[in-house]
Formats: C-alpha cells, structure tokens, sequence
C-alpha cells in the first residue's frame, strides 16, 4: 500500500486541505475507487476505510493479479465533515456538481479539477455518493444513461438492484456522468445510510466491492456470488409525496413489501400533535427509498416503490 496527497488546495487562513489516496498494485490503471465528496457522508468515508484495510491485507497475500493498480480515495471532502456541513463551507456548493472542474475557477471547480486530473484513466470508476433527498436506499448499483453505460458490468457487483437513470441537464456535472464521458466504466453504489453508519449494508458494500475486482479479474478473492439483480430505470419507480408539512413518522423501511392503501407513515401538526396525513401505498409493491428526516415539507418525495407489475 502506497498512500499519496493526490491533491492540495493552500489555503489562507486555516489548515491546507489535503486529498490522499490509496494505491494498491501497480501497473495499469485497473479500478478507482471515491468515497466521500460531501461533508456528511459518514457511511461513504467508513466503507472506504473498510475497503483500505481489506485491500492491504490481500496485497500482503498477494491477492492483486497481475500488473493492476487499485486507487482508493476515502475523502475529498473533509474540511465540511469537521464542522458538520453538507457542501463546501464558505459559499455552499457541491463539489459533485463541478466536474470536470476547472482549474482557473471557483474553489469547488478547482477541487473537482485537481481530484478529476488523478482519477482519469482507470478502466472502472466506483464512486459512493449520496441522494438528494435525506432517507435510506435498498442497496443498489446506479448508472447515468450516456450511451456509453453497461448494465452487464454493473451486475457483476452481485447487489440486489440496477438502476438506470436517464441524465438531467444538473446531471451532466457528476463525477459518475463525466468518468463515463471520459472512458471510464463508471458506477455509484448507494448503500441504506448517509450520516451514520449502517453497519449491516456497509459490510455488503465492501463484500460487492471486491466482488467486481474478482469477476474482472483484478483480484484473487472468494467471495459469495452475491445477488442475480434486477434492472429498473428511474422512471419506472413510483414516487409517493406529502401533501401536508410537519413532524415526520415512518412506519416502513427500504427493502420491505408493502400493499396498496398500506399506511408508510404519517405528517404530525408540530404546534398541536394531530395527525395531519397518513401516508398509503399506491400500489403493490418493495419499497425502494423511504425519507428519514423528522420533519418533512408539503410535496417531498418521501417514498419511492417499486411496483410488483407480475405476480
């Protein structure tokens, strides 16, 4: 294992922030792995800790095939995960909606820039990003529709679901569309946390991990076949949203089968306690994503189903 600053950003007034990353191997650029780009993205910085730790003991055993480099990069982030921010501190952006950066720019495209500049060139990039919405994801593999995606490959991290999502014009700035753009296979796995750590789907992350490496032949690992997935697009899944505002109760997770009119949750009066709304399934169905927030705001998307079409 060879750790290395990949980038630096100097900095006037406090502490210059500093990227490292991971090398295990070397030789061709085989797989890049990128962990936490937002600073509250605990379970994403925790499974590449996990994955750093297991990938230094295989390369002890000699477990990497051949002449293949694997780059992990833990964090980009970290200066808003010390004091608890999402996005950048200083002026709120998302780096995630920076690439491929630029290098004369705004300090998030700089940032992007440098970390994209080190990352360009390997054969499969895994990033684990976070959802837009606060809430919990049935594990599960997401690709951008850019006409270069493989859903082939993709299944090959054995987790339960595929998802093809077709790029909106906001879309065009991720990491995950702008590695595919620049011929990289491309993936992000989303796993059933965000801001704490989920020990259980943390564990199949990294398990999924070193699955692909072994399927592609960039590791020497036995691992258990994982799951035969189902590939579903964005559109196909069903959202359910709040009508009313307020305190936030629910009573079903991802992963769980649910029936039309089941009651998900319920939106509570936060001055007087009455219940404002309960939340009924549309359909038959697994849900998919569910809001964890405590309080909600009228039209949020607080579930996402997908629907059992076949029985």
């Amino acid at each position: 294992m060879r750790k290395d600053c990949i980038y630096t950003l100097k900095k006037q007034y406090r502490d210059d922030l500093n990227i490292y990353g991971y090398r295990f191997g070397r030789g061709e650029k085989a797989a890049c792995i990128v962990g936490s780009i937002r600073g509250n993205e605990v379970q994403q910085l925790y499974i590449c800790s996990q994955l750093v730790k297991a990938l230094k003991r295989l390369e002890e055993n000699g477990a990497i095939v051949g002449e293949n480099e694997i780059l992990i990069i833990p964090s980009v982030n970290h200066s808003s995960m010390n004091i608890s921010k999402r996005f950048w501190a200083t002026d709120n952006t998302d780096i995630n909606r920076m690439f491929p950066g630029y290098q004369a720019g705004e300090t998030t495209q700089r940032i992007a820039a440098g970390l994209f500049e080190a990352i360009q060139g390997y054969h499969y990039g895994i990033q684990f990003p976070s959802f837009y919405l606060p809430g919990d994801f049935v594990p599960h593999v997401r690709m951008m529709e850019t006409g270069f995606q493989n859903p082939g490959l993709a299944d090959r991290f054995g987790m339960p679901y595929v998802v093809i999502r077709k790029p909106k014009p906001i879309d065009t700035t991720t990491l995950n569309y702008n590695w595919q753009i620049w011929n990289t296979n491309a993936f992000s796995l989303y796993t059933s946390a965000t801001d704490r750590i989920d020990e259980g789907s943390a564990r199949q992350a990294v398990a999924s991990v070193l699955r692909f490496l072994t399927r592609m032949g960039i590791l020497r690992y036995t691992s258990h076949s994982g799951y035969l997935a189902s590939v579903i697009r964005e559109e196909e899944l069903t959202n359910v949203r709040t009508k009313f505002s307020g305190i936030y109760q629910r009573y079903q997770n991802p992963g769980e089968e649910v029936h039309r009119g089941q009651i998900l949750a319920s939106v509570i009066d936060p001055l007087e306690g009455e219940v404002l709304a309960r939340i009924q399934s549309p359909a038959d169905g697994i849900l998919f994503f569910a809001h964890s927030a405590p309080l909600v705001m009228e039209g949020t998307i607080v579930f996402k189903i997908i629907e059992r079409l076949h029985e």
